[in-house]
């Protein structure tokens, strides 16, 4: 593949990622009833995960998101397949 279509498939994967999300907003804040959100985020700065979560459930399964990334990648890294 040249990378001129590897950049090309990056850029529609990223607009497409975009249009999912927003679409799943808008569909989600349309739905009837008083249920509470919940959500987070990580914030990876090099091997230190950093979880934010609005409960202790979401900070939780972030966590464990989180740490499976950061082993997956340093094991890609001592690999050297990246």
């Amino acid at each position: 593949m040249t990378d001129q279509l590897l950049v090309t498939i990056g850029i529609l994967l990223i607009v497409a990622g975009l249009i999912l999300a927003s679409v799943s907003i808008i569909l989600l804040s349309q739905r009837a009833g008083n249920s509470r959100g919940r959500g987070g985020a990580v914030i990876v700065i090099g091997p230190f995960p950093i979880v934010l979560g609005s409960d202790k459930e979401a900070a939780r399964s972030l966590l464990l998101l989180a740490v499976i990334f950061v082993v997956t990648l340093i094991a890609l890294f001592l690999l050297q397949i990246v």
